[in-house]
């Protein structure tokens, strides 16, 4: 008996796009990039895509459908979903969409740490942040008006909306935090760090 196969993003998106249609693995990195699927699944490393086919496979939430032979590529092995996979994507995707992962990203893991640099220093780091946030939320606009102005199905490109938002509010985020730090509302110094730690130690409990 077969392990469970785990879910991911990258394994879920196999699957959806083995809904649509039987493919090889090349035809589904293609297809992902083609219907912008990259920005939420990472295809960067064909390796991995490799990889997730084979546990798909392994599992048995995929089978071989042929193998094209053709004189201008090398042999492709196509796949198609099984029932069994079909069953385990809508499990996977009701789970992903119902309920709130806790994940690690590593913007906020850094946050955590900005007491390593001085205000002057994150003031600088945080303003080049809301300059890069502030052109990935305009190439997202953008993209999300041409679809709209190709007539492009709405449920198609939803997480390119969820993106927007996402950015857009991240954006306000740190603009807004900037603008503590510029004007002093936020500041520290490692004496008053310092103070504070012994405060709270002062009133720990002994052997806590």
């Amino acid at each position: 008996m077969t392990a469970p196969v785990k879910s991911s993003p990258l394994a879920l998106t196999v699957l959806a796009l083995l809904h649509y249609k039987p493919l090889h693995p090349y035809g589904i990195q293609q297809l992902i990039k083609q219907w912008g699927k990259e920005q939420v699944v990472n295809v960067g490393q064909r390796a991995g895509l490799y990889r997730t086919i084979e546990r798909l496979h392994t599992g048995g939430l995929i089978a071989v459908r042929q193998t094209e032979r053709d004189q201008q590529y090398p042999e492709r092995t196509v796949y198609e979903v099984t029932d069994e996979g079909r069953a385990v994507a809508r499990e996977w995707l009701d789970q992903m969409l119902a309920v709130p992962k806790g994940e690690f990203p590593v913007f906020p893991a850094a946050l955590s740490n900005l007491p390593m640099l001085t205000p002057a220093e994150a003031l600088d780091v945080l303003e080049r942040r809301a300059e890069r946030l502030a052109a990935q939320r305009a190439d997202l606009a953008s993209q999300l008006a041409a679809h709209t102005e190709d007539g492009v199905p709405r449920v198609t490109v939803i997480e390119h909306e969820y993106l927007l938002a996402m950015v857009d509010a991240e954006e306000r985020w740190v603009r807004a935090v900037t603008a503590d730090l510029h004007n002093g509302r936020l500041t520290w110094s490692p004496e008053m760090l310092a103070a504070f730690d012994e405060q709270r130690n002062a009133g720990a409990p002994e052997g806590g």
